[in-house]
């Protein structure tokens, strides 16, 4: 019998249904009695301006985006970051950033809170396993960031990596992936508009489980590459390395633009689950921002799985 390899991990689309119908049973028994329509918040983000990139389209609920998460670092159930994040230290909090830049820097978070106005960016969230979201994110383009460590000619790329401590992460040595975690962009990604570094969703702190204080979004691309907890971002010549292509190398690349002619080699890509509704729907190119991004991999082979 040959050995499982433990990075060959199953996303969840993939997650049994039953587990899924009954995740507001497993809280509730785990965290205590949760209120109606809403599970635990945190302190309030006043005066974040509206975005015109935002969408539309109906919000996911506070509850479910807070306890439906993919966070390995805090456990592989959907339902444990939510639980086992509770206690996560996130105060003091410092992101470094460092390799090709004129002015290497740390920014603590208070400073980090400044240095942009934050806007709520109301953007659709698709995972890789095919589910989805639509979550009202608060914070400022990554842009204005990377731009107080003045990136030289030299850099092409942007690597950045999560926080990591077993101590606090008990649960991360059973990830079955490579920890810490971390990712990587092309330097006009990383610039483009859409690219924000979030620090709250629903007008309130970003909730442990969901990657606080600070975490990258970037709409257009599997859930994945949006990294959390982000301690450190670096400057490169060369494309960085990032946890799920280390991991399976087959399955998840660099690029990992939502796209619905190209399925993992697992599942189809065609369709997505937007939590909360019954059907499925149809997946969007660039998961709908195509319009905004699209030009950035003109000439790129888009059936390949990026």
């Amino acid at each position: 019998m040959s050995r499982r390899n433990p990075f060959r991990l199953r996303y969840s689309d993939v997650t049994p249904r039953s587990v899924y119908l009954h995740r507001r049973s497993f809280i509730a028994g785990a965290l205590g009695a949760l209120p109606s329509g809403k599970a635990a918040a945190g302190p309030k983000l006043a005066g974040a301006i509206k975005s015109a990139y935002s969408t539309s389209e109906k919000q996911t609920p506070w509850e479910t985006i807070t306890t439906y998460n993919n966070f390995y670092e805090f456990g592989t159930g959907k339902g444990e970051p939510a639980v086992y994040a509770r206690e996560f230290k996130t105060n003091p909090w410092a992101v470094k950033i460092e390799g090709d830049a004129g002015k290497p820097v740390t920014i603590d978070l208070d400073r980090l809170m400044k240095l942009a106005p934050l806007e709520e960016r109301i953007y659709r969230f698709r995972c890789v396993e095919g589910w989805s979201m639509v979550v009202p994110w608060i914070g400022f383009p990554l842009s204005e960031l990377l731009k107080v460590a003045e990136p030289t000619s030299k850099a092409k790329y942007v690597a950045l990596e999560s926080y990591y401590n077993e101590r606090q992460m008990p649960r991360g040595r059973y990830a079955g992936i490579p920890l810490p975690y971390v990712e990587g962009l092309r330097m006009d990604e990383a610039m483009h508009p859409l690219t924000i570094l979030a620090v709250g969703l629903y007008g309130e702190l970003m909730p442990n489980q969901n990657g606080a204080p600070v975490r990258l979004i970037v709409p257009w691309k599997y859930g994945f590459k949006s990294i959390k907890s982000i301690v450190k971002i670096r400057f490169q010549e060369r494309m960085p390395p990032t946890t799920w292509n280390i991991a399976n190398a087959r399955e998840y690349g660099f690029y990992s633009n939502v796209n619905p002619k190209v399925d993992h080699p697992r599942w189809s890509q065609a369709k997505e689950r937007r939590l909360g509704e019954f059907f499925k729907r149809d997946t969007l190119l660039f998961n709908g921002y195509g319009e905004h991004v699209a030009a950035m991999y003109a000439g790129m082979d888009l059936k390949k799985f990026y």
